[in-house]
């Protein structure tokens, strides 16, 4: 037993009060940000908004004043070294074009590991009143009408899924585009934009299958305990651990997952 599994009630209360946090600060900006920032190079478009800042720096507050000892790892600030093995992944809002575009499939990502890697992960959307959480124990999902156990699809065959993906421009390492289109051309449909929002209707048996490059860790800690819960498979393109970005494949079942990987393993790094 760990300490996150010791006091797991404790730690998954204290991350919903994190996504509240979160939702408090950035709402109010949704649709109705002053300036947008562009932190890319002239040419490209990789925003960063008020509404980012103001979520992460509420949650490390939070963090700060209430488990100091652990350590908080962001996508706006400077990390913050655990003393416990403990830390805090928190992305304020994946998905920053779609909150700049005002559209609700953004997401505030939570996510509590140690050295067995992400434990505890929150998908929280806030405008429509969504938040997924899943820890040791399980995970459920809430919205307005109440809260129920994650599931996903049970989908085993390509022909039969649903495939979802960010944009096409995340696929720029050799050979990553032909891959994904292999998977394409296999699946039933594919649909783009999804962002975190796509991982959460994975585990809730809408979509069948993501397929990702190019995330950093914040990206998808808090989805892997998420998509697990729901009976999912998270990996890397190569069928390894995911928590440290790159390539990410989330299927709704292992056959699904080693259908897809197949037709991926041409363009899988490491």
């Amino acid at each position: 037993m760990t300490l996150i599994t010791e006091i797991e009630s404790e730690l998954m209360a204290f991350a919903d009060r994190l996504a509240d946090a979160a939702a408090d600060a950035a709402l109010p900006l949704f649709r109705n940000l002053p300036s947008i920032e562009n932190k890319a190079a002239p040419g490209d478009f990789d925003p960063v908004t008020a509404a980012d800042k103001a979520a992460e720096t509420a949650m490390r507050t939070l963090i700060t004043a209430t488990y100091p000892d652990h350590g908080i790892i962001g996508e706006e600030h400077a990390d913050v070294a655990s003393q416990n093995g403990l830390n805090w992944v928190l992305d304020p809002i994946d998905g920053t074009r779609a909150f700049v575009a005002g559209m609700p499939v953004w997401g505030t990502l939570i996510a509590l590991g140690d050295d067995q890697g992400p434990q505890i992960g929150i998908i929280a959307q806030p405008y429509i009143g969504e938040r997924w959480a899943a820890g040791p124990s399980g995970g459920s999902f809430t919205d307005r009408s109440g809260t129920r156990p994650l599931t996903t699809s049970g989908c085993t065959q390509l022909d039969q899924a649903t495939v979802m993906a960010t944009h096409p421009a995340i696929f720029a390492g050799p050979g990553e585009w032909d891959s994904f289109q292999s998977v394409d051309a296999a699946c039933q449909q594919v649909r783009w934009g999804g962002d975190c929002y796509q991982y959460g209707l994975l585990a809730l048996g809408t979509v069948d299958l993501v397929v990702e490059s190019s995330l950093q860790p914040f990206d998808v800690q808090a989805l892997i305990p998420v998509v697990r819960a729901a009976g999912g498979v998270i990996t890397n393109w190569s069928g390894d651990d995911a928590s440290q970005g790159g390539q990410i494949i989330a299927a709704a079942t292992p056959e699904l997952h080693a259908a897809a990987l197949k037709l991926l393993a041409p363009a899988a790094i490491g």
